[in-house]
């Protein structure tokens, strides 16, 4: 059981880092002014696709993080 939540997890962490360009969408018209920024030689779209990427990990983050707690004390309490 635990080497398939491993390897679950594994693959999950594959697919949201591995996706590429495709996974920094925005909104057609937000990704048309980035896009149009960076064709004139601006920096402003890079730094939108980063802050979608920062907020879209920052739930898993947290949800991760309250996960490993929950279990690192259930293990505690079973050897007790």
């Amino acid at each position: 059981m635990k080497k398939l939540i491993l390897i679950v997890c594994a693959f999950a962490l594959v697919v949201l880092l591995g996706g590429g360009e495709e996974l920094l969408a925005q909104c057609p018209m937000c990704r048309a002014t980035a896009e149009s920024n960076l064709a004139n030689g601006g920096t402003e779209g890079r730094g939108l696709n980063n802050g979608i990427m920062y907020m879209l990990g920052m739930p898993y983050l947290l949800i991760g993080t309250i996960a490993f707690l929950w279990w690192r004390n259930r293990n505690k309490m079973e050897e007790a």
